[in-house]
């Protein structure tokens, strides 16, 4: 017996080789014809996502970004004070000095809404332009929580507790920050300020932009001596959290004359904001707290001063 035959390929039965050719004319007159329908199984393979090596880089912007989003923040700031005071002076302080002008709260917030504005343009050209992902909200983790009046309630009590704590510790009696509430036209414009274009730019710049690449870097700086993965996540998270509140902080330190105990309180504020950002994963979320906070401490000075009419008892 012949293992290997002449012929490894046999002649098809004449009653086989019509049909085949029957069913070749077939294919080539569907293709003539036009395009033919792809199986959903063939389809699936081109559909599939790309290898975790080709994943888009989360977050998309790196600490090099981060540089040039603080250096121009800071341009932005200096640039638009002097625009207000420019702009002030001439239309409504004509007589006044550069340095009296400086020292209209009404201007220094206006400076900082038209500084704000030029930052937030910034980054949005930064993660959509030149990073390419043209979903911002997306791209910041902005996630809306399902459950509002949860982190209203948190923002109130958080607000409550450490106003408690704030009474317990040394505080300055005056502040830079006390100079602002004046007038009650003032008190007003700071108040609403406070809670809505304040606590937005410093979420979007803290937790939104600088919290995420902290925790990446630190989480790869912390997996070079811990060999578990897991807990070396864990402690990179957990030291972004409090160098993220310690910058939120350090912000808001020349508002307090750098006092230990003001600046304590803005600390804690600064580290539960944090860790909603980090554990909820949610911008938004945290967002929703600060207002909470800022709004419960507006809401206790307007019921202490008589609705913004005696603000001497701040002071008290």
């Amino acid at each position: 017996m012949n293992a290997f035959p002449e012929n490894p390929n046999p002649p098809i039965p004449p009653e086989r080789s019509g049909a085949a050719a029957e069913h070749l004319g077939a294919q080539l007159d569907s293709q003539a014809s036009g395009p033919t329908e792809i199986p959903l199984s063939e389809l699936s393979v081109s559909l599939a996502p790309p290898p975790a090596n080709q994943q888009p880089q989360d977050p998309a912007w790196n600490a090099l970004d981060l540089i040039r989003l603080a250096v121009l923040a800071v341009i932005a700031l200096i640039a638009s004070m002097f625009a207000a005071l420019f702009v002030a002076r001439w239309w409504l302080y004509p007589h006044w000095s550069l340095q009296e002008v400086a020292r209209v709260p009404l201007v220094v917030i206006a400076g900082q809404i038209l500084a704000y504005l030029f930052i937030f343009a910034y980054m949005y050209i930064l993660v959509t332009r030149e990073r390419g992902r043209p979903n911002f909200l997306a791209a910041i983790h902005w996630n809306w929580p399902s459950s509002f009046a949860v982190y209203m309630a948190g923002g109130v009590v958080l607000s409550i507790a450490l106003q408690f704590l704030a009474s317990r510790l040394p505080m300055p009696k005056n502040l830079p920050i006390d100079a602002l509430f004046r007038t009650p036209s003032e008190a007003w414009v700071l108040s609403i300020f406070s809670v809505t274009l304040a606590p937005l730019m410093e979420e979007l710049l803290f937790r939104g932009f600088l919290y995420p690449v902290l925790a990446r870097g630190m989480s790869k700086g912390a997996a070079i001596f811990i060999e578990d993965p897991g807990r070396a996540r864990g402690v990179g998270l957990t030291a972004a959290i409090f160098v993220t509140a310690f910058a939120f902080a350090l912000m808001h330190g020349q508002q307090l004359t750098y006092s230990w105990g003001p600046v304590l309180v803005i600390f804690l504020v600064g580290v539960v904001l944090t860790m909603i950002r980090a554990y909820k994963n949610s911008v938004a979320a945290g967002l929703v707290v600060h207002i909470a906070y800022n709004g419960t401490i507006s809401t206790l000075m307007f019921i202490g001063t008589d609705g913004f009419r005696h603000l001497e008892k701040l002071g008290q």
